[in-house]
């Protein structure tokens, strides 16, 4: 970001109203008068709690880093009881500080992640200090400072990370590579789910030069036999990618275009499971979704294709969701197999399934199965005896297929692959 879209940012923001600064500033001016004499040690609180809690700042404070945490920690506490009944408090000055701060970081860290840990522990810290000063009296001069100042706070909490953000990836994009490194940077940010406010997520982009979808879909793509490189995910300006990594994702708003080098046999040696389509703050879901995809879809079904769509096995995904669903599901469910052998446990449960999702007699369900009818209407006399009335109650019922399903799917995937979950009886 140059220095005139720098100007040009700060202006915008100072032209409106931060969420902080609206927050704060509802509340009564003498709120402020109150807490001011305790901005030092607020302060101090933070500084405490920042160097106790994140280990790159527990060095101590002396030379520039002291002067530079003791200013950036002072300035915020300051800025937040200057808000307090005053709305419009200028805000270029914390805007430039935390701008600052944020190129410093790039240039003595790999990443944000210290600074943004302090920001939220500082914000913490300052709250718990604060709440101790909360009186009867003061609350009915301000009966909303509880749930408004906390708001502020932490609003101001992201705000300032969201400002150091725009330093941090300034610098980056003037040290090389500006593109590449904004679209790692935006991707990483949408993956990992951060609370990012949409005004960040739009700077990020716009260095990105990748304009922010409604919706997207993520694919993990997995290296098979003879995979070779990735160099076609380069060729796709229009998504965000990941290639480097030893399980490359890709975010895109049209999965169909972009993975046709797949699909129509371009490109060999890869699968994807792609996600449903999703809002961006949904993003983390898909991303999980499509990862267990690749791990239990081709185990679980006889899928040969290069690409899993997610959409077309949501109920396999959900019910492998965690195995802790499964198992407690078919002990609460298909507790009267316990006292059978497995060679019995299994034969009475495919039969069980089979009834359950034909509701049929015993020769439909012996054709099903390929067995005799006879041994069929054995099995159902069995089961009669196991189960009882469970097997009239609707609700019982479901339950039961239900843990019959996931059984049978984990049965299937601990058959394909031996490092994969045992079944769960």
């Amino acid at each position: 970001m140059s220095g005139n879209d720098n100007e040009k940012h700060t202006t915008e923001h100072s032209a409106g109203v931060y969420r902080s600064a609206r927050l704060l500033g509802s509340l009564p001016p003498d709120v402020a008068a109150f807490l001011r004499p305790h901005a030092g040690r607020i302060s101090a609180a933070v500084i405490k709690e920042i160097q106790r809690s994140v280990p790159a700042y527990s060095q101590p404070l002396r030379g520039p880093f002291g002067r530079a945490m003791v200013e950036g920690v002072e300035q915020a506490v300051l800025h937040c009881l200057d808000c307090l009944g005053n709305p419009d408090v200028p805000r270029e000055s914390w805007i430039k500080l935390f701008r600052t701060r944020g190129r410093l970081e790039f240039s003595h860290r790999d990443n944000l992640d210290a600074l943004q840990a302090a920001a939220r522990v500082g914000g913490q810290a300052a709250w718990r200090y604060v709440s101790t000063l909360i009186t009867p009296q003061l609350m009915q001069r301000a009966p909303d400072l509880v749930a408004l100042g906390a708001e502020g706070i932490f609003a101001f909490v992201d705000e300032l990370s969201a400002t150091a953000l725009e330093g941090y990836h300034a610098a980056q994009a003037e040290a090389s590579g500006a593109t590449e490194r904004a679209r790692r940077q935006l991707l990483d940010l949408i993956l990992a789910g951060t609370d990012a406010a949409s005004r960040r997520l739009e700077d990020m982009a716009s260095a990105a030069d990748w304009p922010l979808p409604e919706a997207a879909a993520v694919v993990v793509l997995q290296r098979t036999n003879g995979g070779g490189d990735l160099a076609w995910l380069d060729q796709l300006e229009d998504a965000l990618s990941d290639a480097d990594s030893g399980e490359p994702v890709l975010l895109t708003a049209d999965p169909h275009r972009h993975l046709a080098a797949l699909t129509d046999g371009r490109v060999h040696g890869w699968r994807a499971a792609v996600s449903p389509t999703v809002a961006l703050a949904e993003a983390p879901s898909a991303l999980r979704t499509a990862r267990r995809a690749l791990r239990l879809i081709d185990t679980a079904t006889d899928e040969t294709e290069p690409v899993i769509w997610c959409q077309d096995h949501l109920a396999t995904l959900w019910l492998l969701a965690e195995d802790f669903f499964a198992a407690e599901v078919a002990k609460r469910n298909l507790d009267p197999f316990e006292s059978l052998s497995e060679k019995q446990r299994e034969r009475l449960s495919d039969t069980l399934l089979a009834w359950l999702e034909t509701r049929g007699g015993a020769p439909e369900i012996a054709k099903r199965l390929r067995v005799h009818p006879q041994t069929v209407r054995s099995r159902l006399h069995q089961l009669k005896e196991l189960f009882g009335e469970r097997l009239d109650n609707e609700d019982d019922r479901l339950s039961m297929h239900l843990a019959l399903r996931a059984q049978r799917l984990l049965r299937s995937i601990a058959k394909s692959s031996p490092e994969a979950r045992s079944p769960v009886h």
